[in-house]
Order: structure tokens, then sequence, then C-alpha cells
């Protein structure tokens, strides 16, 4: 089968595999060396279960706004090395009345499980129809947001504003945990400014209510991209608590991952930007540090670029689809010296038409 730029579609993602084939319910240990061969730090082999899930490897899609829905995270599983997946932030206020078969956050298919559903929510009162929302989807898991800084968000009195308000986010997790037996998660910053006490006492609570996992974004409320991620205090964080605790921010290579999880001892790590320029990074990570048995990824860049085009035409309505492309080309892009250029044709095409054919052009010139 070919895509729309003409190449054969096995040269791009390989067919969907199980994220990892090592053998369940067992724990081992990867002693990862300096040069001097001194031992630094041990990166625990283990699956991660929470409440009825259970997942290996312990690698997790960041949910993103705009990019973790159904077509690249089809994306992500073709490659393989994704543990648990997730969809994009969901207002927890609008999600009861969505269409499950049209909304372009919530269409998903067979292949794409496990799969986490986050919830940008404000206020205990809107958990009790999201939850129950969640419920028919067949949720594996939720995720509540509390990290997002945002100003659009904050506004909503959701995403980070939650750690500014704990009791209000003590009272929302209270009323989830309630009404759900489902794993029950949340994503976190590390504050708005360095603060050991506030932040201890934030992350056990959430533990102490019944959050079953914390994932944790490893930079303040105003730190931009740009600013390196604080490993060190996820440190400090898997010390307070029993629950298991997920790194994430600044993991763009397999040494990225590695560099992280010496410095942290996370349970797992969570991949957002850097596995949307590289979809195939989960693979690569699980493979080279949690020995999956997943094949060398075959990377062709105009293939994989080619198959979320089509994903994106086969899945959403004709309105739904051109700024998904753009958002993904952003950061496809990086992959070329000339990234910028693919970029900028992308980002002023009109349409999906349009935007394959500038595609192609770009291609042919730089592959």
């Amino acid at each position: 089968m070919k895509n729309g730029f003409g190449q054969q579609a096995v040269n791009g993602c390989p067919p969907p595999l199980s994220p990892c084939s090592r053998a369940q319910g067992n724990v081992y240990y990867k002693i990862e060396k300096t040069a001097t061969a001194k031992p630094i730090r041990t990166i625990p082999l283990h699956q991660i279960q929470i409440r009825n899930l259970e997942f290996y490897p312990p690698l997790l899609l960041a949910p993103m706004a705009g990019l973790t829905h159904s077509a690249l995270r089809q994306i992500f599983s073709g490659f393989g090395g994704v543990g648990l997946l997730s969809t994009e932030m969901l207002s927890a206020k609008s999600l009861p009345t969505e269409n499950p078969k049209v909304s372009p956050c919530l269409i998903r298919t067979v292949l794409e499980k496990p799969l986490s559903y986050q919830l940008l929510i404000s206020t205990d009162r809107e958990i009790i129809p999201a939850i129950d929302a969640l419920h028919k989807l067949h949720a594996d898991a939720i995720d509540l947001n509390m990290g997002c800084p945002a100003r659009s968000v904050g506004n909503l009195g959701a995403g980070f504003s939650l750690m500014e308000q704990p009791e209000n986010a003590r009272r929302i997790v209270v009323e989830a945990r309630k009404r759900t037996q489902l794993p029950l998660t949340a994503k976190i910053r590390l504050g708005v400014e360095l603060d050991e006490q506030a932040l201890k006492a934030f992350c056990t609570m959430l533990e102490d209510e019944g959050i079953d996992m914390l994932s944790v974004h490893a930079r303040l409320k105003k730190e931009s991209f740009a600013r390196r991620p604080r490993w060190e205090w996820i440190a400090k964080i898997k010390e307070w608590l029993r629950i298991p605790v997920i790194a994430n921010g600044g993991i763009f290579t397999v040494q990225d991952a590695k560099d992280c999880l010496r410095v942290c001892g996370a349970d797992g790590l969570m991949l957002g930007r850097g596995a949307v320029v590289k979809p195939w990074l989960f693979a690569e990570i699980a493979r080279d540090l949690y020995d999956c048995n997943i094949v060398e990824p075959l990377v062709f860049l105009p293939v994989v670029y080619g198959n979320f085009t089509d994903l994106v035409n086969e899945l959403f309505r004709p309105e739904r689809r051109l700024g998904r492309l753009k958002k993904f080309t952003h950061y496809f892009g990086r992959n070329y010296k000339f990234g910028h250029q693919l970029v900028s044709s992308i980002q002023g095409s009109n349409s999906m038409e349009e935007a394959r054919e500038r595609a192609g052009i770009f291609f042919e010139n730089n592959t």
C-alpha cells in the first residue's frame, strides 16, 4: 500500500507491535555505568501496576493539546514501545456532551490501548458527569491535569492553578476517587517557585486522597521549554511517595532518558514533544533501556509524514484536518536541516491538498 507521497508504507512505520515482549510479573535491574565503570544508579526494569492496569515498558505518552489524538497515537503504536497512551486534555465541562464518533479528541481505534484520558477540571462539581462519560468510553485510566500553566487554562481555575489552590485540588481528587475504581493519576509541575515544603505537602496530599500514580513535569510554572528540567527534584518526590512517580520534561534522545533516570530514579518516563519530533523515540528507549524485543525502527521520514497525513484525512472531518497537520509539522520538521522550510510551507497552506503537494516538493528536494 502506498501513502499519499507514492512511497511504500512499509518503509515508514513497522506494523503494530506489543509494547514489549519481556516476561510480565518480574523485576529486573540494569546497572548504568559511568566512563570509570562505577555504578551510579539502577534503572528498574519492571512493569507498572496501578490498580487493575499493568503496563510495560514504563514509558508514557504525555497529553498534548492538538497532538495526542488518534492519528499520532497510531503512529506511536506502529513503532512500538509505548506502555501507556494518552488523549489530549479534555474539558470536564464539555466532555459529557461530546460525540465520541466525531470529536477529534475522543476518536480512537482498538490499537490504542491502554489509553488514559486526561481531564481539565476546575471544580469537584464537574467530576460526576465527566467520569460517568469516561466509563462509557471504556477509559483505561483517568488523569487529572494539575500542571498546565497556560493563562487561558488558569483563568478557568484549572491546570496549574489547582496547585495554587490545594484544597480545591483535594476536593476534586476525593470526589473522583469516590466515583471510579479506575486508575486515577495526576500530572503536576514543581510549583510557582522552588518550595520543598509546599511541594511535599501537595504531593503527599494527592497520594493520601487516592492518586495512584504521579507524573511530574520538572519545571516551574513560568519556566519555558528552553530551561533545563530540574530532574533532581523528581528524586525528592520519589523519596516522599509510595506510588509510582513518572519523570517528564526534556527527553528528546535515548541519552536524555538515561540521564534523567540516573538523576531522579523515577519509576518511568513520560515523553512529549521529543516523541512528536521522532515518533520512533519510544521504541528506541524501550529497546535500549528496558530490554524490549523491538526491531530497530526503519525510518523513512517522508513515509512517516505521509502516514500521518493519511490518518488525519481518514479520521477527522475536513475542517479539523489542516490545523492538526500544521501542528505536527511544527515539530516533525526538526528532523531536517532545512525543516523550517517545510514548516513555513505547510503553515502557509490553505487546504490539505495544497499542504500535501508542498510537502511532496520539499521531500523530493531534501531526501
